[in-house]
């Protein structure tokens, strides 16, 4: 499915939308280059599964952890060198906490993520370089 935000609001109302849809174990993949939302949508997801946390990029830690009913993993690979560098910091391990991981920069750990995860897609609108075009594939009506 395909969405156009239009601010920042409606980013985060969509990554919460899309929490409603989302169950323990999930991997939820981001592809996108700089600055088109990714860490909006995450706070939108953290707020959809019940988090209160202050929700942050973690570029220069890997990974946040959010708690809530279902905890939030969020990683940022920006900066891995490669799949495997994933492994090293326990990537299996957040797969078994029966929490959500949300992948930024997915692109770095192609190998590492599961087949079955959920693709998110977020590209500038050509309307406005201001507004994002966000594609969701992956979802599982339930």
């Amino acid at each position: 499915m395909e969405y156009l935000t239009r601010s920042t609001e409606e980013t985060e109302a969509l990554g919460q939308r899309l929490a409603a849809l989302l169950r323990p174990g999930d991997v939820v993949a981001y592809y996108g280059g700089l600055g088109m939302g990714k860490t909006a949508f995450t706070r939108g997801l953290a707020r959809g599964l019940g988090s209160t946390s202050r929700v942050t990029s973690p570029t220069f830690t890997i990974v946040n952890e959010y708690e809530g009913p279902i905890p939030l993993f969020h990683f940022d690979l920006y900066r891995l060198g490669s799949a495997e560098e994933l492994f090293e910091i326990g990537w299996e391990d957040y797969l078994d906490r029966s929490g959500i991981c949300a992948v930024e920069w997915s692109e770095q750990a192609e190998g590492a993520l599961p087949e079955d995860r959920i693709q998110v897609t977020f590209r500038r609108s050509e309307e406005n370089e201001d507004w994002r075009r966000i594609v969701v594939e992956g979802v599982k009506e339930r």
